[in-house]
């Protein structure tokens, strides 16, 4: 299709398409395909839906009952009242096994909409509409949905894959610019885990990145997606390399509730978790000093935090990675490196060097 980038996630009769481009949310023809029913719930939240809500609805009133529901926006909120706000919604609209829930805003919106759409009727279709950058290069591919419990971030949730995702890059003009950088965070994480060559090309563009450069954007995207994509197929429920993607999420999931849902943006969670794993690296004598000193300086020409809040303490970070979705019973794995392009999701370290990396790095901040 003219102007649009498709790329697939292979998994077989669930298999699904991610188109990219500029101006695809108004493209009816690429929901046609993927719709299968007549009814159609569009959920989004008070920031996207003055913005983007109504092109939506006409590309699909075509041909569908659109009905929508627009929630608040924040981290904050999602969590199970919000999730039965949702529910809600479908019961009192009445509908049935074949509908379809459209996911439109961020990875909050994307996630707690795929929770719902896996748990009404036991299972109904949706599609994800993500209009951040962090949501179309990570959550909106690859079925991960779900919500927050105070004690723990995605602690409650589900996988059920998406029938499509639209990443339309018109959207990124209206992100403001702290959410852009939270979602460039992500777009480093996957040159760090499988692909030197993409981390080099960040270091010449990151600025790029920054001022919206179009062309810029489109690669990022379409690297991101094309790496996700290929480590769904091989692992969709995380039973080993899949966990590969979850790069200084431990960390920055103990940031993001320690400090309140809301208070850090994921991506910059996630940065300043990259970093504490790369010294934990740095120690155990894999990564190199000049190799973390290469994730700091791009991080930072990224614009985001390197250092993990000063109000946490070691022993917060502890008991709050504790109840880490990675943790077995042989205790907690991290995913950690072994050079820039390598990750290695492994328990080869000690309590004592976990804590002496988290305590330098707190006694700095």
């Amino acid at each position: 299709m003219a102007g649009v980038k498709t790329l697939t996630v292979e998994l077989g009769e669930r298999s699904y398409p991610i188109h990219i481009g500029r101006g695809l949310l108004e493209r009816a023809d690429l929901y046609r395909p993927r719709i299968r029913g007549r009814q159609v719930l569009v959920v989004t939240n008070t920031t996207v839906a003055p913005l983007y809500l109504e092109r939506v609805r006409n590309a699909l009133e075509a041909e569908h009952e659109v009905e929508s529901l627009v929630l608040p926006d924040g981290e904050e909120y999602k969590n199970l009242e919000t999730l039965e706000t949702i529910f809600d919604a479908l019961l009192e609209l009445r509908f049935n096994r074949r509908c379809t829930l459209a996911a439109l805003g961020g990875g909050v919106v994307g996630d707690i909409t795929g929770f719902a759409a896996a748990c009404f009727l036991r299972g109904v279709d949706f599609v994800q509409l993500p209009t951040t950058l962090l949501a179309q290069v990570d959550s909106s591919v690859g079925g991960k949905t779900g919500i927050n419990h105070p004690r723990g971030k995605n602690m409650i949730g589900a996988f059920h894959q998406p029938r499509l995702v639209i990443a339309d890059t018109d959207t990124l003009n209206t992100l403001d610019d702290r959410q852009l950088a939270a979602g460039v965070a992500e777009v480093i994480k996957y040159g760090l885990i499988r692909d030197a060559a993409f981390f080099e090309w960040l270091e010449d563009h990151v600025e790029a990145l920054l001022a919206r450069d179009p062309e810029a954007l489109a690669h990022a995207i379409e690297v991101s997606c094309r790496t996700k994509a290929a480590i769904v197929a091989e692992d969709e429920r995380e039973a080993g390399t899949r966990a590969l993607l979850n790069l200084g999420h431990t960390f920055g999931h103990a940031i993001e509730t320690g400090m309140g849902y809301g208070n850090w943006l994921h991506g910059e969670a996630v940065a300043a978790g990259m970093v504490l794993a790369a010294r934990l690296s740095e120690r155990l004598g894999w990564l190199d000093a000049a190799g973390v000193e290469r994730i700091v300086r791009l991080l930072q020409r990224a614009r985001l935090p390197t250092e993990p809040p000063g109000e946490m303490g070691v022993e917060d970070f502890l008991s709050l990675m504790a109840v880490d979705k990675k943790v077995v019973d042989s205790g907690l794995r991290l995913v950690l490196l072994r050079r820039i392009g390598e990750a290695v999701l492994t328990q080869d370290f000690t309590p004592e060097q976990l804590t002496a990396t988290l305590s330098e790095a707190l006694a700095a901040a």
